[in-house]
């Protein structure tokens, strides 16, 4: 019988989920700064500017989700599941340090 018959896949490992979820928190500020075409596009539809925003916060979460999803399958087959989770833990850490780190030199400025 074959694995994802059984419903054994690389979706249903907690480890991946887990992950993929870190990987999103760490690279959902990245991931949304480019999205400035798409902020102008909406500011020129016919939204009102709270749906601009809904749309805007979506996106970004969207992106950074499947971005996550996309990184942690590549880490799990690369290095395994656990591993995977890891650096993305690793990440979201290194990446709060660094937006503390830029805060407190914008304030010396």
């Amino acid at each position: 019988m074959d694995a994802f018959t059984l419903g054994y896949g690389p979706l249903n490992d907690p480890a991946i989920l887990r992950g993929s979820l870190f990987w999103a928190l760490a690279l959902y500020l990245p991931l949304s700064r480019p999205l400035g075409r798409f902020e102008s596009s909406l500011i020129d539809g016919p939204l009102n500017s709270r749906w601009q925003q809904v749309a805007l916060v979506a996106s970004s979460l969207l992106l950074a989700l499947a971005v996550g999803l996309g990184v942690q399958l590549l880490l799990s087959w690369t290095l395994g599941p656990g591993w995977g989770s890891s650096l993305a833990l690793i990440t979201v850490g290194w990446s709060l340090f660094l937006l503390v780190a830029s805060s407190q030199q914008q304030d010396e400025r």
